[in-house]
């Protein structure tokens, strides 16, 4: 199987075969990938996604009762927010060290099957939470073992989802459907933690994890009932040797897909702590109480939802637009750090959260689409395990920060980061593509984009503005 081109041959200027290459990968920076032409839910008409989306609305909404449940248990039962973080990190380390063997057990074996067995897991992990806290016996070391084993199961979990996606629907509805995937995910996340909170209030947290695990029955059977006639069919690798630097070694020879994980990296390491900032910004900087954090959270939710939503109504995933997001939501993290007063913060956590939903969706569909079917699963843990398990790594530093030198300073070295990592990665793209990068901000709008060079006869201008 092919690495990609130029993986392991020296820089030879001027031949034909760098011609080809940088011909490709201009095309890859330059025009849109297969687009659909049915409108934001087209995906939708599809039987088996219709039902995926179904149970995944469910189980993403006792996901996020559970979350808060979790939280609060922790701190009821230890009076500590560090082990709130120990918490939160014993969840997401598992994806960090094991990420990729996930990858490469998603591309040996049926992502259905795979599927099944990861949500039936799931609930149970639930369940046993519910059981422990209902009978009045849960400790806080069950909440840790319970965070890791669900952690565990995800390293398969997230891989076999996302590469199940275009299973369902094929290439031409990919993007929409990822779009779709992360607006379920989204208004999950505007509705499971009010309901979290509601319960908890009344009867406690051990009626969320036991709806939690029991919402899990609803993608189990929306599994179940999918026709496998209708299926595009995917051919599995068999098992064999190396697999795991195989797939390494296939992103690292192909620079549009090594260069969007890059990216998606450094932003899910350092310009995706909220949960670090808000809090902060909440205690510290407006001295208010747990209806404001509620209330942010929620401004940055509609603001993902609104974005999982246009992404699906673009129907095509192109870098230029990746870059741009990214650039963008380093600028928008800078001001927002930076912000004279209370609303003017608060409202530009929506369009954060819209620019960091745009590059989630892109990133993630466009190295679907570039990836060769029989490596996608590998290529998507690499992705998952870049952009999520880097919170173990990011959260504490980021932390630090934050304590030691204030919740401004923490949240613009986080823009910072993430902005340095957009320009980085645009003039990498640009130069491996044989393009140059244009960035215009002109009556408030950015925009990026890749111009061939021979087409260009003038000096270029990285930066435009207005006055």
């Amino acid at each position: 199987m092919s690495t990609g081109p130029g993986a392991d041959s020296a820089p030879a200027p001027n031949t034909p075969d760098d011609d080809t290459r940088t011909t490709a990968l201009t095309k890859s920076l330059t025009k849109s990938l297969p687009t659909s032409k049915g409108g934001t839910f087209s995906s939708l008409r599809i039987r088996n996604y219709r039902l995926f989306a179904t149970g995944q609305v469910v189980s993403n909404t006792g996901t996020w009762m559970q979350r808060i449940a979790q939280d609060w248990l922790v701190l009821g039962l230890t009076g500590s927010s560090a082990a709130v973080g120990i918490t939160t990190a014993l969840q997401f380390l598992p994806l960090l060290l094991l990420g990729l063997y996930g990858g490469v057990i998603a591309d040996r074996y049926p992502k259905r099957l795979l599927l099944l067995i990861t949500q039936v897991a799931m609930g149970f992990t639930g369940l046993a939470l519910a059981v422990l806290t209902l009978t009045g016996h849960v400790e806080v070391w069950h909440v840790y073992v319970t965070a890791l084993v669900l952690g565990l199961v995800t390293v398969v979990d997230n891989p076999a989802r996302q590469a199940f996606v275009v299973e369902m629907v094929g290439p031409d509805d990919l993007r929409n459907a990822v779009s779709l995937n992360s607006a379920n995910f989204q208004s999950a996340r505007l509705v499971g933690p009010a309901v979290a909170g509601v319960l908890i209030t009344a009867v406690g947290s051990g009626w969320a994890f036991l709806l939690n695990g029991l919402s899990f029955v609803a993608p189990v059977v929306s599994l179940l009932l999918m026709r496998a006639s209708e299926l595009h069919k995917v051919d599995r690798t068999p098992r064999g040797k190396g697999q795991l630097r195989e797939g390494l070694r296939y992103v690292a020879g192909r620079p549009d897909l090594f260069w969007p994980v890059v990216l998606v990296g450094f932003i899910g390491t350092f310009g995706f702590n909220f949960p670090i900032w808000l809090t902060a910004y909440v205690n510290d900087v407006f001295h208010a109480g747990a209806g404001t954090y509620g209330l942010l959270n929620t401004l940055m939710a509609a603001g993902s939802l609104v974005g999982a939503l246009l992404a699906a109504r673009r129907g095509n995933s192109r870098l230029r637009l990746l870059v741009g997001a990214a650039v963008l939501f380093g600028v928008l993290e800078i001001t927002a750090a930076l912000a004279p007063s209370f609303w003017v913060f608060a409202l530009l956590l929506a369009p954060i959260g819209m620019c960091g939903l745009t590059i989630n969706v892109t990133a993630n569909s466009s190295l679907q689409m570039a990836t060769d079917p029989a490596m996608r699963g590998r290529v998507m843990s690499l992705f998952t395990m870049v952009f999520m398990g880097g919170t173990p790594i990011g959260a504490p530093l980021v932390g630090y920060v934050t304590d030691a030198y204030g919740a401004r300073v923490g949240f613009l070295a986080g823009g910072v980061v993430s902005l340095l990592a957009a320009a980085g990665v645009g003039m990498a793209l640009a130069r491996v593509g044989g393009l140059r990068l244009k960035i215009d901000l002109r009556r408030g709008h950015t925009h990026v984009a890749f111009v061939p060079r021979q087409e260009v006869r003038e000096p270029v201008t990285a930066v435009t503005t207005a006055a």
